[in-house]
Formats: C-alpha cells, structure tokens, sequence
C-alpha cells in the first residue's frame, strides 16, 4: 500500500496540472491582433495609408504575407515592414476609393505558429 502523503499527492495531482496550464496560456499562443490603427485613424479615400497592426507576440516577417482585399474577393498584396517595438507591423495602403475592404493575413510568430485572420474596415467619403 502507498503511504497516506504520497496518496494525497496523487489525488492533487489533476489541480495543479490545471492550474499550471491556467498561468502559462501564452506557452502555446499565436500571434494575434490586439490593436489596429484602423480604429483611431480611418483610412481616408484617395490618401496612401500606413496601418499599423500589433500584435501580442512578436512576428517573423520574411514568413509572412498581407493581402489587400477589395470588392469581389480580389486579394492585393501589400509591402510589410517592422515597427518600432515587438509585435508592431507597418502594412503600406495604397490610395483607395471609397467602400468596403479588408486585411487579410497570414502570420509567422515568434512562437512558430501561423496565424490567419482578416480585418474589415471602410473607407468613407469625407
């Protein structure tokens, strides 16, 4: 038979796996957008923009790629560059007429995980 401490033990066992997997979520996370300059600063038409993405990790950018999408599912590719702090991404605009769009990505963290997701957003008249 076991002693009675290393039977306990055994039944605490399940609780301190959860809670270890509790305190480390970001041990497994992929990079993802938890801010956009698209918020603050709407793209205003006709007017090459910078939009800039961060993300919660940082972002291997020679792995990964953005894409402009317009009307009719018709994909753009964009020049990428590093911001100034971890996790930032300059995404160049070109100049666009007014109505609906989005930010199609696929991104390499620095976790090794790809990540695609997509950023809508309008460009209105003045």
């Amino acid at each position: 038979m076991f002693p009675r401490a290393i039977k306990q033990s055994g039944r605490l066992m399940p609780a301190v796996a959860l809670c270890l997997l509790a305190l480390t979520p970001m041990a497994w996370s992929h990079a993802v957008v938890t801010e956009s300059s698209l918020t603050s600063e709407p793209v205003k038409p006709n007017h090459a923009t910078k939009v800039v993405l961060f993300f919660n990790s940082g972002v291997e950018l020679a792995l990964s790629r953005v894409f402009l999408v317009s009307k009719g599912d018709v994909f753009h590719p964009v020049h990428i560059a590093k911001g100034k702090k971890a996790g930032e991404m300059l995404v160049d605009i070109p100049p666009l007429e007014p109505g609906d769009y989005a930010l199609k990505y696929k991104v390499f963290a620095a976790d090794g995980h790809f990540t695609e997701n997509v950023i809508r957003f309008r460009v209105d008249n003045p």
